[in-house]
């Protein structure tokens, strides 16, 4: 019954999150949001103390059932480890103490010195967040066929054009490298990424240690038949000497599932009153019934998708000439995201999962290639512009490094300003009339002067008033100048408000 409510649980919870990331409709962030928002790593740099208290109280009362149920990638590794179906394939050893301190405290000063990338290499939702988002989603837009554009050649949700397929691909090497290392791992035994690599399970562990329900052997009833050792995932049961590493013992029921003389049960501690020593007998030799009242919970989620079909536009013009694909500028600031407050903030608080360059829906975020800021999202608009109205990023955003904000707020936030480039501007070097960016900018803050001051007829050209910018990028993108923009965002380090 352990395991049946474990993979139950697990099995909603893996959905849940990797439905999330697959959503190209921007509809189950409202239903669905909260599973991400209750991950370990992101809620404490979001300062989430509901979600914290949460964790830390089903750690001390049911061991690290995060790793087994909440955990995408834990359930990630659990599927690949099944899928290997040779019974009896693991075996008991020791914990390797010094790796998974030294993995926490590599974390703890990457996030201290600021160093992003780090933190994000080592967190597991975040992990979990760039496969699902550069292996997973992919396939299952080309499976639905729900974006035209995925018809363009090797061109995918987030790669659009050469020059952005590029920027892009670090994060997906590490992906697929993170998806080929923990599925080794997992496909051979199991769960060592979680107790030799994981931070979050080395600090869930601290608290596993003591917690109210545990696995327990009747020594009077085992046999030493070692099926408990050789089914456990985790390495952490020692039948020889009926132990168990509670550090490392992620609650999954595989043991007490695989032993025929029921010799092992799930319960209370001798000092609470349950009956057992700390070895695993029974007071008076006699053996308690499994309560599973007392080990079961009941987390409720309602999933709700919906399929968008978008309309193949082809890349012509006037259906004859074939137009160029715009490159992003040498931006000396990088953009982020309105709501990330500043530079700094993304850079400390941000685990790279990509949840928010997946549901995008203008394709403004994409991983940055900064080595310093690898993963975590910067802003670009090859492909559209970031629109006030829309703050889906800062409403799904489960580490607080896009603080939730209103449409008014982010019209009145300046992430940055426009710059115009006179040598790449079509009225000076065709001699045309243009004004597309002056149109288009939703604050104003574009004007169309005459070039010549002393000839009112002269072409126009734009002047920028940046004291009312946003930054949006809507010059920037509208512009028909190719390959490069006529007028481009520089980013600011920290936001202003206007």
């Amino acid at each position: 019954m352990l395991r049946k409510i474990r993979i139950s649980l697990a099995s909603l919870f893996f959905a849940g999150i990797t439905l999330l990331f697959l959503d190209f409709t921007g509809t189950l962030h409202h239903w669905l949001g909260w599973m991400a928002k209750i991950q370990f790593l992101p809620a404490v740099l979001a300062l989430n103390a509901v979600a914290i208290a949460l964790l830390a109280v089903l750690t001390l009362a049911f061991g690290r059932i995060y790793c087994s149920v909440v955990c995408p990638l834990g359930v990630m590794q659990d599927i690949i480890a099944r899928l290997n179906r040779r019974k009896n394939k693991y075996s008991c050893s020791k914990a390797l103490s010094w790796l998974r301190y030294a993995m926490l405290a590599l974390m703890v000063a990457a996030f201290a010195a600021g160093i992003g990338s780090a933190v994000a290499l080592l967190d597991p939702y975040g992990s979990y967040g760039r496969i699902a988002s550069n292996l997973l989603q992919p396939l299952w837009l080309w499976g639905n066929n729900a974006l035209a554009r995925l018809a363009e050649s090797a061109d995918s949700y987030a790669f659009y054009g050469a020059d952005v397929w590029l920027k892009g691909m670090p994060t997906f090497l590490i992906a697929a490298a993170t998806f080929a290392v923990v599925g080794a791992l997992a496909w051979k035994n199991g769960r060592t990424y979680c107790n030799t690599v994981c931070p979050v399970g080395t600090t869930l562990s601290f608290l596993a240690r003591y917690s109210f329900l545990k696995i327990h052997f009747d020594e009077e009833k085992c046999r030493k038949c070692s099926k408990c050792s050789k089914n456990c995932k985790a390495a952490c049961i020692d039948y020889t000497t009926h132990t168990v590493d509670y550090s490392r013992c992620v609650v999954c029921g595989n043991c007490i599932g695989n032993c025929n003389f029921g010799a092992l049960r799930y319960g209370l501690n001798a000092r609470h009153g349950s009956g057992i020593q700390r070895e695993g007998r029974d007071n008076g030799g006699q053996a308690e019934s499994i309560d599973r009242g007392k080990r079961s919970f009941l987390i409720a989620s309602a999933l709700a998708t919906t399929a968008a079909m978008a309309q193949e536009k082809k890349k012509v013009d006037g259906g004859l000439a074939k137009i160029e694909d715009k490159v992003a500028p040498a931006r000396q600031t990088p953009l982020t995201p309105p709501g990330s407050l500043s530079a700094d903030n993304m850079a400390r608080h941000c685990t790279g999962c990509q949840l928010c360059v997946a549901e995008c829906p203008n394709g403004v975020l994409r991983p940055s290639a900064d080595l310093m800021k690898l993963m975590q999202p910067a802003m670009s608009f090859e492909r559209g512009y970031c629109r006030p109205e829309c703050t889906r990023c800062s409403e799904l955003c489960p580490t607080g490094a896009i603080k939730p904000i209103t449409p008014a707020e982010k019209s009145a936030t300046q992430m940055g300003h426009a710059v115009w480039l006179k040598k790449n501007c079509i009225p000076l070097t065709d001699g045309v009339k243009c004004g597309n960016c002056a149109r288009h900018c939703p604050t104003g803050a574009i004007e169309m002067v005459p070039s010549d001051e002393k000839d009112d007829s002269s072409v126009k050209i734009p002047v920028v008033n940046e004291a009312r910018c946003i930054g949006c990028g809507a010059c920037e993108n509208l512009c028909p100048a190719r390959p490069f923009s006529a007028i481009y965002v520089e980013g600011h380090e920290v936001h202003r408000s206007i």
